[in-house]
């Protein structure tokens, strides 16, 4: 069974449904992660591989170590196929989305039907009402002892 990590859109967003991001090694994202990357709109983090990557190849064959460039790829394409749904779902939470929960299922057909099924029933609560301090209220500042290396009052 995979798990699937429900992200919802943001509040005020005119997004309904939400993405169910698979926990799992990204296989596209191990074998061309610049493209996986910019498939999944983490623009930043594309650019980055593709000149990682590109400057480790110019790299080992500067230094006349075409292996080592090579190897040393691998290692960015490895990162990639291994946390590339990590870097998925903090692109989504910079985004304002949140994690629902995990789900799961077999196939991603599965999970929505089960996250569906888990959602369907449930009213949101509405959200709760901001509270400001009133500054009237507010404790006075203590004139008793103080620890540490601060002035205490009454003592010259």
């Amino acid at each position: 069974m995979a798990t699937y990590v429900v992200m919802e859109p943001p509040a005020g967003s005119n997004r309904a449904d939400a993405s169910l991001v698979r926990d799992s090694f990204t296989w596209l994202g191990f074998l061309v992660p610049p493209l996986w990357l910019a498939w999944r709109r983490l623009w930043i983090e594309a650019v980055l591989a593709f000149a990682v990557m590109a400057m480790l190849s110019v790299l080992g064959e500067k230094l006349g170590l075409e292996w080592a460039g090579s190897a040393l790829s691998l290692l960015v394409s490895l990162y990639v196929g291994f946390e590339g749904q990590g870097l998925r779902m903090a692109a989504l939470r910079r985004r304002g989305w949140r994690e629902w929960g995990v789900v799961e299922a077999n196939n991603l057909g599965d999970a929505e039907m089960r996250h569906a099924l888990e959602t369907d029933g449930v009213d949101e609560p509405p959200p709760m009402p901001r509270i400001v301090p009133d500054s009237n209220l507010a404790r006075p500042a203590q004139t008793g002892m103080a620890l540490g290396l601060t002035h205490t009052p009454g003592r010259s």
